[in-house]
């Protein structure tokens, strides 16, 4: 059996829903801003910079960090 995950639904960095045509700041294109909101709920996500990164996690959804985000 596989489990493929949802579809992303909302913005990263607004909490928006995608349907709306948000703009994405250039630091967010640069990878320099980590996500505040999740793609699948639009809760906001409790995230935590270090020197080498960062992770963001959502209370429904799990952890996601800089290393294994996808750009």
């Amino acid at each position: 059996m596989t489990v493929t995950a949802p579809e992303p639904q909302f913005c990263a960095y607004t909490g928006k829903p995608l349907t709306e045509g948000v703009p994405v700041f250039a630091a967010a294109l640069l990878g320099l801003e980590p996500p505040r909101y999740c793609v699948y709920c639009a809760r906001r996500m409790i995230v935590q910079v270090s020197p080498d990164g960062w992770t963001a996690r959502c209370s429904r959804h799990g952890e996601i960090d800089s290393k294994s985000h996808e750009r």
